[in-house]
């Protein structure tokens, strides 16, 4: 009968020994309360003490957080609507205001973040054009989100580590109305393209016309002072031929037009008793 007291008594003291203790792990951050008021927040993970009934710890997830919104329209500078897929990355910062604003709710903490990161968004979008949205550095513009965001995030005892946009699209009447435009821009551009080329090829062909013209004209100057050439020394070669022995080259000259004469077709008047048939009368001495 004694030993079974002592192992009840032994049972009571570890019972009450471990409501006397609690642990933090490296991924939590615990409160504890003092009849449902807080007394510490700040526990390292650690094994750490408590009054059995008199103190509770409640525990929260102290690791990194995703909230995945769903894409949003906002308005740019020129008043154009541009669908943002984004997320944004968060952990707790001072549990006992994250306890205190949200209840220590993940849901309800990602809804008031939401509002908050949806305004930055709102904010910085309306201070740009699509152009300067589509080609701003995307870390410059998260640069900025993050720094007007966590302000009033800690508010809510949260900390934003990162915000990210994954995409912007335009809606799909924007999207056609910016690719028709698009399109009739590479349309001018082909078009003063299509002509500069067209220009340039009558330059080229114009250009090729006038030196064909000015090289036929030189050949034909250069021929015609060659044949001029060519004749005068030939009238020369001619005239001396003549000078040594007349009577000779008169028959030559004479055989030359018999042939080219009767070579050619057709009927010819001439009279036999002319000059031109001298060399056909029989000579006689």
């Amino acid at each position: 009968m004694t030993q079974n007291k002592i192992l009840v008594s032994l049972g009571v003291l570890l019972t009450i020994g471990m409501m006397c203790v609690f642990t933090v792990n490296q991924t939590e951050k615990a409160i504890k309360f003092n009849l449902g008021q807080i007394v510490k927040d700040d526990y390292e993970p650690g094994l750490h003490f408590k009054w059995p009934f008199i103190n509770n710890v409640k525990k929260f997830d102290a690791r990194i957080q995703t909230m995945d919104s769903k894409p949003e329209r906002f308005l740019t500078l020129e008043k154009k609507n541009v669908i943002v897929d984004s997320f944004v990355k968060w952990r707790i910062g001072n549990v006992t205001t994250f306890y205190t604003v949200v209840a220590g709710d993940i849901d309800q903490a990602n809804l008031r973040l939401d509002q908050i990161v949806k305004d930055a968004f709102r904010g910085e979008f309306g201070k740009r054009n699509i152009k300067q949205l589509v080609s701003t550095d995307r870390r410059a513009i998260r640069e900025i989100l993050i720094k007007n965001s966590n302000p009033l995030a800690a508010n809510l005892g949260m900390e934003i580590i990162d915000v990210q946009v994954m995409r912007i699209d335009l809606p799909p009447e924007v999207s056609s109305s910016v690719f028709r435009r698009m399109e009739a821009e590479r349309e001018r551009v082909a078009r003063e393209f299509r002509s500069e080329g067209a220009e340039a090829a009558e330059k080229i062909r114009a250009d090729a016309d006038r030196q064909r013209i000015v090289t036929l004209a030189n050949a034909f100057r250069d021929a015609e002072k060659l044949r001029g050439e060519g004749d005068a020394s030939s009238a020369e070669i001619y005239a001396k031929a003549f000078g040594a022995d007349t009577e000779f080259f008169t028959f030559y000259r004479s055989l030359s037009a018999y042939k080219k004469t009767f070579s050619n077709s057709g009927i010819m008047v001439v009279d036999p008793e002319s000059d031109f048939f001298q060399y056909f009368k029989k000579q006689t001495k």
